[in-house]
């Protein structure tokens, strides 16, 4: 259980070589220095990013972890500068560019070239004779769309997709148009993410979201950290661990690969650290669970637990039996199906040994207060939703829910990919939310359940579902089975795109395509009523203001809630919703939230205390908003049961944030320069006669039709049966069928595939 080197062989291979520097350190600060060289001037880029996370400033635009001190200097991180910088950047897309460039030419380009091309600048409309976009006038982009939509004989024809960047403002609006228009189809990002959460922990715990707050991390005296890697994905987490860390406190890490972040860091602001190239090592142990062996390796803390219990007596306190007793139901049915479980069975599904998951389940019958933090190595799987109720009855084993440094820690990954579900961006809308609208706003929405992600692409691809608005993101790139949601795509009646910047998915062009420019994070929102602040929510409930401060990339940009509007106004002639003058204030946006959802009392006044508001957490009171009034115990369906021989998974790499690539390196990983690669483990390669750097075939082991053909495998220390692969590019190796039955999540952490050399020539 001790730190071992990662593996990454050196022998020549192209783009591939050792990187042994800690996480962060010298080698954030000069990538933070390159991002703002190619992208801005430097002392542009240095005021803008004094203004990151600020209380007057603007939520950064990439991950949503919070922030500790809204008044502290320095706020941002290496991929938070790469965020900024490349929304803010000096390089512009109008319409010279489209001129100049077919669509079919840019279809040949790569996902980096088309976002780096710089920001669009004006509304545009495709062309099918030219095959290329040409700038139109708002109002006539409005009145086409419009009348599209009205022609459509069904309101369930529509699909409006979220991308997590948009405010709570323009996420209220959008999911006010959608519905007035008649449909509850929103798939949204939170689909292809931590939907498993939003299912299963309302099971458990009868509440959707984490329940720690940042302070919880000065209280805990035990981490158990699973499937998320921090440094690339939520990197300013990275402070908060560093903080753990030096604190003697323990964490625990259970994650496939080896991440450099998750091992060692130097923190940009320790100046010890920086002066003497120093780090500070993260993960006090590290067990390569095997990809999908999380539940089976939460199946063996627990059991282990039990055995504890049992030897030591109740008088040991080893579970908290009074909490059990006070708070849950089907504690016994759980325990039983534990002890049932065989040990052999847990070992090989998870690929770790006994005594590993026995230490663990030592250390937490130790710690008075556990936090569990986890990611998308948790969620994207056919289990997704069983997973995260793991997580769940293990923390309910010992009461570590409602005290000071306890509970769950769901690491959502865009900024505010959380508070578009809390405003309303759902396709399972509760009763209690749609009869306030209709009291608010005078029309009836509709009741009916809407499609997710995943049903939103089958619905395109069969032909039912004609239209997709959607408020920012690249969603034929995010999602699975790439080459059928390029053909759904194509099937469209009519795609609408709002952005910032171009895409692969504004290039898969239908019937009619429509790209709406939007004003990003970093840019002054002016309206009638003078300058707008928008709102977003963290991944701990905090909801707070943001105001940018830059001109806008042109003078032709609109807000998203002003574009939400434009919309609904051409489609709706006669609607209730009085969308001119929330447009013109956004205090009236927040008005009709706290109309919608009262937990937003007094919204406008909080937002302008520093810092915002926190929203109601009940489980952090222990009280549980489940059916049975308590929280509930569900033992794992088949957890532990046989795997694959061998599994992918997803990753991202550090040069990247969700489908944005803002380069091609991946330096904690040892990789510059390219993105073909596979990460496998150096006794799978032998098995299946694979060298480091030679080049591979990967199908599906269950259909074979969907392949990654050509890519370079790179021995890695990675689980054996394990592995990994760079999203989108291995999003073609997974049918759109698979995904988890409860939460709708596609499983981009556990792809069961066949790797095979490729014969010489191919």
């Amino acid at each position: 259980m001790t730190t071992r080197r990662r593996i990454v062989p050196d022998h020549n291979l192209k783009g591939i070589r050792r990187y042994d520097a800690p996480a962060g350190g010298w080698g954030a600060l000069r990538a933070t220095a390159k991002a703002i060289r190619t992208q801005m001037d430097a002392g542009d880029a240095a005021r803008l990013l004094l203004r990151t996370n600020k209380p007057t400033g603007f939520d950064c635009p990439g991950c949503a972890w919070p922030d500790k001190e809204h008044t502290s200097t320095f706020q941002f991180c290496e991929n938070g500068a790469k965020a900024v910088t490349w929304e803010a950047t000096r390089k512009r897309v109008g319409p010279d560019f489209f001129a100049a460039h077919t669509v079919s030419e840019l279809l040949g380009w790569s996902d980096h070239a088309l976002e780096d091309a710089g920001r669009l600048t004006h509304p545009l409309a495709y062309d099918h004779e030219s095959d290329t976009y040409r700038e139109i006038g708002w109002d006539d982009a409005f009145a086409r769309i419009g009348a599209v939509l009205r022609a459509l004989p069904d309101p369930d024809m529509v699909e409006f997709y979220t991308s997590g960047r948009a405010s709570n403002e323009a996420a209220f609006l959008y999911q006010l148009f959608a519905r007035e228009y008649g449909t509850n189809n929103f798939p949204d990002c939170s689909n292809m993410c931590h939907e498993a959460t939003s299912v299963g922990l309302p099971q458990s715990i009868g509440f959707g979201k984490g329940t720690v707050s940042l302070d919880d991390f000065d209280h805990c005296d035990l981490i158990i950290a699973m499937g998320h890697n921090p440094g690339t994905n939520h990197p300013r987490m990275m402070g908060t661990l560093h903080e753990v860390a030096r604190r003697g406190v323990p964490i625990i890490v259970f994650n496939p690969m080896r991440e450099r972040a998750l091992e060692r860091f130097a923190d940009p602001q320790n100046a010890v650290e920086m002066a003497t190239r120093g780090a500070t090592p993260i993960a006090s142990t590290y067990l390569k669970v095997r990809v999908g062996g999380d539940a089976a390796a939460l199946s063996g803390i627990m059991k282990a637990l039990l055995e504890l219990d049992a030897e030591a007596g109740p008088e040991a306190g080893i579970l908290d039996r009074a909490f059990i007793a006070a708070h849950t139901n089907g504690f016994e049915d759980l325990a039983a199906d534990l002890r049932a479980t065989p040990w052999e069975r847990i070992e090989a599904a998870s690929g770790l040994s006994r005594a590993d998951l026995a230490t663990v389940a030592g250390h937490y019958a130790r710690a008075k207060s556990t936090i569990v933090t986890y990611g998308m190595g948790i969620t994207q799987h056919a289990t997704g939703t069983q997973n995260v109720r793991q997580i769940a009855n293990l923390l309910l084993l010992r009461g570590n829910f409602g005290r000071p440094g306890a509970g769950i820690c769901p690491l959502r990954g865009h900024s505010n990919v959380q508070g578009d579900r809390t405003v309303g961006i759902t396709e399972k809308p509760g009763e209690a939310m749609l009869e306030r609208i209709a009291q608010r706003f005078g029309f009836t929405p509709p009741r009916a359940h809407g499609h997710d992600a995943v049903a939103a692409m089958e619905a395109m691809l069969r032909g039912d579902s004609r239209a997709l608005i959607a408020l920012g993101g690249n969603l034929a790139i995010a999602m699975p089975d790439t080459e059928a949601c390029a053909a759904a795509m194509r099937r469209l009646d009519l795609a609408v795109h709002v952005a910032t910047k171009l895409n692969r998915s504004h290039l898969l062009i239908g019937r009619e395509s429509i790209i709406l420019p939007c004003l990003g994070r970093t840019e002054e929102d002016i309206q009638e009523s003078g300058p707008q602040v928008i709102t977003v929510e963290d991944s701990m409930s905090m909801v707070h203001a943001s105001a940018g401060k830059l001109a806008p990339a042109s003078k032709l940009l609109r807000s998203e809630p002003a574009i939400v509007a434009g919309i609904a106004m051409a489609t709706l002639p006669r609607s209730t919703v009085p969308w001119r003058e929330m447009v013109a204030d956004y205090a009236l946006i927040r008005d009709a939230i706290e109309a919608v959802f009262p937990e937003f009392a007094d919204f406008n006044a909080r937002i302008a205390v520093p810092g915002g508001f926190r929203l109601p957490i009940p489980p952090a009171e222990r009280v549980w908003r489940t059916a049975s009034g308590r929280a509930e115990f569900m033992p794992p369906a088949g957890a532990g049961a046989a795997q694959a021989p061998l599994l992918l998974t997803t990753i991202r790499s550090h040069d990247q944030y969700n489908t944005t690539i803002y380069g091609m390196d991946d330096r904690y990983r040892g990789v510059f320069g390219r993105r073909d690669v596979v990460f496998m483990n150096r006794a799978d390669m032998a098995r299946l006669g694979i060298e480091h750097g030679g080049r591979i075939d990967v199908a599906h082991a269950e259909d074979g039709a969907h392949r990654l053909a050509g890519f370079t495998a790179i021995e890695y220390d990675i689980a054996e049966g394990s592995v990994a692969a760079y999203y989108p590019e291995a999003n073609v190796l997974m049918p759109l069928a698979r995904h988890d039955r409860q939460s709708g999540t596609p499983t981009y952490k556990s792809v069961p595939v066949t790797v095979a050399p490729l014969a010489a020539g191919e």
